[in-house]
């Protein structure tokens, strides 16, 4: 039997003033939208994904709503119980540590070589970026914070010249991606995030790479070392 949970309302602004792109499937697009409000946490776990809401909110007919569930549900993100609901999943422990270990690995390496070469130009755009966050952080704007968070990272990845593994990370990360957003609006967070990346950007501008590595580990440590107390105050939003 499924978990009895809040059914999202038909006045759930899903699509908001947004519309979906001619000239690209469906699917891909409701996918990515859901994934986004998962994230965020707008969809809360424990949120019943009505289908005939979404295929009204959308504007589709149900096979590419269906697919877009499927989607989510191979990520860890929803769970389906045919002929019943189709509900957002709490966060998963596990699936968190192990996003958490690919990240770090990769990372450390990522760091390392771009230290050992430095680049004045991506100095540059990861200061622009620092500047960024702290503006968002002084406005204490956490949703934009997030995605300025993320940027920072790609953009790691980018100049390392290893985007593909970015979209890897960026796939097995949904768990503790939401971690992270229960955990942002935390006293101190955002700040210890700003930081961590200024530590980061010194270390491979000066072409250390040992410390480069070192404070990208104590960086990526921040969220998991909270994981109980986060449990603690969102009981009903973390299972492992």
């Amino acid at each position: 039997m499924a978990p009895s949970s809040r059914a999202l309302s038909p006045h759930v602004p899903i699509i908001a003033s947004d519309r979906l792109e001619r000239g690209r499937q469906a699917a891909p697009q409701v996918f990515e939208r859901l994934r986004e409000m998962i994230i965020s946490l707008a969809l809360a776990p424990g949120t019943v994904l009505n289908r005939l809401t979404l295929q009204q909110e959308f504007g589709l007919s149900s096979t590419p709503i269906r697919d877009a569930l499927l989607r989510l549900q191979e990520d860890g993100l929803v769970d389906i119980f045919p002929q019943h609901a189709t509900v957002v999943s709490p966060i998963d422990l596990t699936l968190a540590q192990q996003a958490h270990f690919l990240r770090r690995s990769l990372e450390l390496e990522i760091v390392r070589s771009l230290a050992l070469n430095p680049d004045p130009r991506l100095i540059a755009k990861l200061q622009g970026f620092l500047a960024q966050q702290q503006t968002l952080m002084e406005m204490e704007d956490f949703e934009a914070f997030s995605a300025a968070d993320q940027a920072f990272h790609q953009h790691l990845y980018e100049a390392a010249r290893m985007n593909d593994l970015w979209l890897l990370v960026r796939n097995r990360s949904g768990h503790i991606d939401r971690l992270r957003r229960l955990h942002l609006p935390s006293p101190g967070k955002a700040q210890d995030i700003v930081q961590h990346h200024r530590l980061i950007v010194q270390a491979i501008a000066e072409g250390n790479a040992q410390d480069a590595q070192e404070h990208l580990r104590h960086h990526l440590s921040g969220t998991l070392a909270h994981v109980d107390e986060i449990r603690a105050k969102y009981p009903s939003y973390v299972r492992g």
